[in-house]
Parts: structure tokens; sequence; C-alpha cells
């Protein structure tokens, strides 16, 4: 079984259910693993809140990880249009993998999740991509042959998969925010196992 990376931070539990769903995705395609990963959260003094192991939950990404695993889904709520802090410090630390050009080749995708329909969703999708192909990684989005992408009144982007959890982040994930993510994990799996060979 070949390892597909699903990192994820998650701060009401949006994007955290989105990427147990692009795992069932990773996972329904055979000779394929998903590896759940998030990141802890930190301080406005940049650094870490919690231990290096979590008390439950999956456990904390660490270079090895990106290293091992043949794609990466990588997963945020959005933040101002960007990623969420904890993320993008963890991502920042990915130089040594840069230098040593670890992650070339390997495919990709995102994920978010936003309180509104206009919150920011696609340019978040948009720069989490930036650092990945930096790192030489390759970037896989989801097509509209998916066709809830097509009929979703909710999230959903042909960049990755969003979510609208709504003002008081409450509203579940929908049928076809759900099926879109499913979707995106099958798609990546099979582009990397493609790729792996």
């Amino acid at each position: 079984m070949k390892e597909v990376l699903v990192l994820y931070y998650s701060h009401d539990g949006a994007v955290c259910e989105m990427a147990m769903l692009i795992a069932r995705g990773i996972e329904s395609i055979p000779g394929a693993k998903a590896r759940v990963r998030t990141v802890p959260k930190i301080t406005s003094a940049i650094q870490s809140l919690e231990d290096t192991i979590p008390n439950n939950g999956p456990l904390y990404i660490e270079h090895k990880d990106l290293e091992e695993c043949i794609g990466l889904a990588m997963g945020s709520p959005t933040r101002f249009g960007n990623m969420a802090a904890p993320l993008k410090y963890f991502i920042d630390s990915t130089l040594p993998l840069w230098l040593n050009g670890k992650l070339i080749g390997k495919p990709a995708c995102v994920f978010t999740s936003s309180g509104s329909s206009h919150g920011g969703n696609e340019s978040t999708l948009l720069s989490m991509q930036l650092p990945l192909l930096h790192l030489g990684m390759v970037i896989v989005g989801v097509p509209y042959s998916v066709p809830e992408l097509s009929s979703t009144k909710t999230g959903g982007t042909p960049y990755g998969p969003s979510h609208v959890a709504g003002e008081s982040n409450k509203a579940p994930i929908s049928e076809d925010e759900k099926k879109i993510c499913i979707a995106m994990g099958k798609r990546l799996a099979e582009t990397a196992l493609k790729l792996s060979t």
C-alpha cells in the first residue's frame, strides 16, 4: 500500500471532517492508503501551544511524512483569503525539503472552509497552491466531470473542495460538498499511484 498524506488544520471541525472525507476517497482506490496528520496551534509569539504528541486525533505532521507519502491533500480554514497561520507556519519550515527537491513531481490538492460563500474560499485555495508549486508539486484540481461541481449550491470549486460553514460555523457539510471531497481524494490517489510507478 502506498500512502497519500492528508494534512490539515481545523479550528471548528469542518476542515477536519473534509479531511476525513478526502481520506475516505483515497482509501477507496486499490493500493492507496491515507496518512492523516494535523498541525498544532500557535501563539502570537509564533510557538507551539501544544505538546509534540496530541492527546487525541491525528498525529502532528513531520517532514518525514511529506517525504514518505506519494501525494498530499492540504486543508485549512479561510483566514482573510489565505490559509490559517498554524498551517503556514509548518509550510514555512519545509525549506530543507525544497533544497533537496524531496517533493518534486508529487501530486497535491488543497481544500478549505469559510463562514460565507464570499469568505475567500477560492483565493485561499489558490494561495495554498503557491508554496506547493515552489516545492515542485503537481497541482490536482476537481474536474467538471464531478457532477456536483456544477450543481452545488454550497461549496466546491475546480481549485479544490470547499465548504460554506455559515456565520456561526455550524452549517453541516452538504451532500454535494461531501461528494466533491470524496471525488478529490479518489482523483488524488489515482494520480499519485500513476506518478509513483
